[in-house]
């Protein structure tokens, strides 16, 4: 395939973050982030051991070449320190395109999650032409909900999900 977004740069820089596409070499990062409870306690699925994570880098990385975008871990640009992954996900409940977003505790109320955010939501829209992305969260995980609302994301559906109710937002802009 040739299609144009094959082609677009992968790497993203924002005024503090550098966004690169998942490789082997971030493994070790993954790990630890997928494994610990504060951040992927929230996640689709939960906590991963590290077999899951690795399976789930290998798809990532997959995904990267079919669909020409995909999840980015987030590293500070000034420090080089990994922060966490955000990026752009198809969801396994048919629901559609994700932004999603997982960042270390320590990272939280600094504006890191919606510049990164941002960044994945801007990269879907203008560059993937995605015409519509949704982002999803706990109804009670009010951090992650503001930064959907703060990034221009829309509450348009409410489920249940394992005893737990969930609010979709989205983002629609003409491809």
């Amino acid at each position: 395939m040739n299609h144009p977004v094959l082609r677009a740069p992968r790497i993203i820089t924002t005024a503090r973050l550098s966004l690169l596409p998942p490789g082997l070499e971030h493994l070790p990062d993954l790990i630890r982030l997928k494994a610990d409870e504060a951040v992927f306690g929230y996640m689709l699925h939960g906590t991963r051991t590290p077999e899951r994570t690795r399976e789930e880098l290998e798809d990532d990385m997959d995904f990267w070449q079919v669909r020409g975008y995909g999840t980015w871990s987030v590293f500070e640009r000034e420090t080089g320190n990994f922060l966490g992954i955000a990026g752009l996900m198809e969801r396994p409940d048919g629901r559609g395109i994700a932004v999603r977003f997982a960042l270390w505790p320590e990272c939280r109320g600094r504006g890191y999650a919606r510049e990164a955010a941002r960044a994945a939501l801007d990269f879907g829209h203008d560059t993937a032409r995605l015409s519509r992305i949704i982002g999803i969260a706990r109804e009670t995980n009010h951090a992650s909900r503001a930064v959907l609302t703060d990034i221009g994301m829309r509450e348009c559906d409410r489920y249940e999900h394992r005893g737990h109710m969930m609010v979709v937002h989205e983002s629609v802009r003409a491809g």
